[in-house]
């Protein structure tokens, strides 16, 4: 099992030209639902606070919905806009910068992953760039022009009560098949206009996104996108399979103003493409520059997409891969989702205090 000395490069501090944190571990984005009327309260607050206070790098928090509509489906998804929700948000802010933590809110649609007649809003229709499915069925009409313009707004907007509220950071959700992701993937994206095209041109609503954020929160707070290759429906899928198609679809991005990508893949052990040992993430910070979170069953030896449970295991591969700096940030899932002294167990040393992960943990705020 991994002993303290050897976990060391976890715990170096990690800097950039917008972002300083104590060392290099980061919460991962987890949907959590126990945010009754879509307001994040004391509760949730708690929760966060704990991660903090045992000394986690940087708190991304479960995605959080744009203002608009249909951007969340169910009750107690957070959102993160209306006076209430915000001044919920504004007390997660206080209580981890009081345990003297580092948070940013993930921002957040669902895009075509939502049902018809799913809470808060029932009237509201799931929308997308060509209104498909994941499958590849017809649901909605396409977004119009002036809708898509709408929803980057929407993003700007929580980029801007982010940074007003003190967050140190924001995470744009640009992964999982959701909807940025819809704009990036062939399979849901079929328009003829600016927003779509090849693999780059369809990077262009992503683009303005990041574009329009940044106008809001100004040239030194730090904006990281978060994507992936596979989606909820189909871990196969790909959005770019070499090296160089990967690098034409991170430049408009890197140009449009990301400061740090954090490439989600479901084990971060697995190489991305043939003929090297770089994961998603190694090859991102290759070819972009920019500095990267790698993620991915960290710490357990079960993917979280079976939530029967796993066991603990060594970080040694991790720590192997963070010493050749093939990444500069490693996000913890499942891991903290159950324990959240985890980070504080690993840098003492503690292997054998770890937590293996319960499904139960998904009912409960730990």
């Amino acid at each position: 099992m991994t002993n303290q000395t050897t976990t060391k490069s976890l715990f170096k501090t990690f800097t950039s030209d917008k972002l300083n944190l104590p060392n290099r571990t980061v919460m991962a984005p987890m949907t959590r639902g126990f945010s009754p009327g879509n307001i994040p309260n004391e509760e949730v607050a708690a929760y966060y606070r704990r991660r903090a206070e045992n000394e986690v790098g940087l708190i991304i928090t479960e995605g959080t919905g744009i203002d608009h509509p249909a951007s969340v489906s169910g009750a107690n998804i957070p959102v993160f806009h209306g006076e209430k929700a915000l001044n919920g948000w504004a007390d997660v802010v206080n209580q981890v910068h009081e345990a003297g933590g580092k948070i940013a809110p993930q921002l957040w649609h669902v895009g075509m992953t939502r049902s018809k007649g799913e809470l808060p809003n029932e009237e509201a229709m799931p929308v997308g760039p060509s209104g498909l499915s994941l499958d590849g069925e017809k649901v909605n009409e396409p977004l119009t022009t002036e809708e898509v313009e709408e929803l980057v707004e929407s993003y700007a907007k929580a980029a801007g009560d982010a940074k007003r509220l003190g967050f140190d950071a924001i995470e744009i959700h640009g992964a999982h098949g959701y909807l940025i992701d819809q704009f990036f993937w062939e399979n849901t994206n079929k328009r003829t206009d600016r927003y779509g095209g090849d693999f780059v041109g369809r990077t262009q609503f992503a683009v303005e996104i990041v574009e329009a954020c940044r106008r809001e929160v100004g040239e030194d707070f730090p904006i990281i996108f978060r994507f992936s290759q596979w989606k909820m429906n189909d871990f196969q899928a790909k959005l770019v399979r070499t090296p160089d198609e990967l690098e034409r679809f991170l430049q408009p991005l890197v140009e449009a103003g990301v400061d740090i990508f954090h490439c989600s893949t479901r084990r971060f052990w697995e190489p991305e493409f043939e003929g090297s040992d770089l994961n998603l993430a190694g090859w991102t910070k290759k070819l972009s520059g920019k500095p990267v979170i790698s993620v991915g069953s960290v710490g357990l030896d079960g993917v979280f997409t079976d939530f029967s449970g796993a066991g603990t295991t060594s970080l040694d591969g991790l720590v192997d891969k963070l010493d050749r700096e093939e990444f500069d940030l490693v996000a913890i899932g499942r891991s903290l989702l159950m324990d959240p002294e985890w980070v504080k167990k690993v840098h003492e040393g503690r292997a054998d205090d770890l937590l293996a992960f319960n499904k139960e943990a998904l009912q409960k705020l730990y």
